[in-house]
């Protein structure tokens, strides 16, 4: 049986690698074809392969909660997605890569206290920690880039999307006690391709998806395969075992997995700083998440 400290890193780990890889997808998928349109298609196709595993496997959709799950949906697929999308075709991949992932968990630690979620001093400690490591890997990246107002909005639409993202955390916490991750997930993102569908008749109206390169749906695999179905899945499992604060402790890691992947995929070589800044975040994730156990004090709250 493996060691559940060891579980919780692996979890986090794979979990960070998969959403750190998403913002290069991302970023090369929205230079090919319309945001909004590639939202709507990814989360249709991630939805009805998941609800296909949830029905087969007989994991609960968590239905008992469907308005929960539509305002879920409407924060974390609908409205996290259009922000995030449509700021990375005014910014580079890298601003969303280190802002969203950076602000989520102060974000969402704030919002689960509103739920009943303890803040235990190593908690405060290790976001502190993970926080201070966060600002010295956004400094030493940003050092020398140039300004414009274009990507300041950019940067604006991405800081809307973490706050989104935090909601849909949070609630996780409540969704996931009626339903398995995976089905509540599911629901979430076919809520949240249903909503986004309209919107992307303000772009081409889907009329120029035949027309759309293979490199396209090459992105959009990677989206539906590792940052949606494994990423959200994970995730979640997290929330519901952990409690969304811990769990969003994941996204501290995504920073420091993209700039490995920077290494090796683009060939891209970090400074001194972004490796200090790197190791500065394990320490405090790994402090946040020192004896965690799963969560027990939420249950009164989740059925409120």
């Amino acid at each position: 049986m493996v060691p559940a400290p060891l579980l919780t890193l692996l979890l986090y780990v794979t979990v960070a690698l998969c959403w750190s890889g998403s913002w290069t997808a991302g970023k090369l998928g929205v230079g090919a074809v319309p945001p909004i349109e590639l939202s709507a298609i990814r989360f249709a196709i991630a939805g009805l392969l998941m609800f296909g595993i949830a029905r087969a496997t007989g994991a609960s959709l968590g239905l008992a909660r469907w308005k929960l799950l539509l305002v879920a949906s409407f924060f974390g697929i609908f409205a996290y997605n259009a922000l995030v999308f449509v700021g990375l075709t005014l910014g580079p991949a890298s601003d969303g890569a280190l802002i969203v992932p950076t602000l989520n968990p102060v974000m969402t630690v704030c919002l689960a206290t509103f739920l009943g979620e303890r803040l235990t001093r190593s908690k405060i400690a290790g976001i502190a920690l993970a926080t201070l490591g966060a600002a010295v890997v956004v400094v030493s990246a940003q050092s020398g880039l140039e300004f414009s107002s274009q990507r300041l909005v950019g940067d604006l639409l991405m800081l809307g999307g973490a706050a989104c993202w935090s909601v849909y955390a949070t609630l996780g916490v409540i969704t996931t006690r009626s339903g398995s991750p995976l089905g509540v997930t599911a629901v979430a993102c076919l809520a949240g391709s249903a909503m986004l569908f309209p919107f992307g008749f303000l772009e081409h109206g889907y009329q120029d998806v035949p027309a759309w390169p293979v490199t396209a749906w090459l992105d959009i695999a990677y989206l539906v395969v590792f940052a949606t179905i494994i990423g959200f899945v994970l995730f979640y499992y997290a929330v519901r075992r952990f409690g969304a604060g811990t769990a969003s402790m994941v996204s501290y890691l995504v920073p420091m997995f993209a700039l490995v992947q920077a290494v090796f995929l683009l060939n891209e070589h970090p400074t001194a700083l972004e490796i200090v800044g790197g190791a500065i975040i394990l320490l405090g994730v790994r402090l946040a998440t020192w004896r965690v156990r799963p969560v027990t004090a939420l249950q009164d709250a989740a059925s409120a």
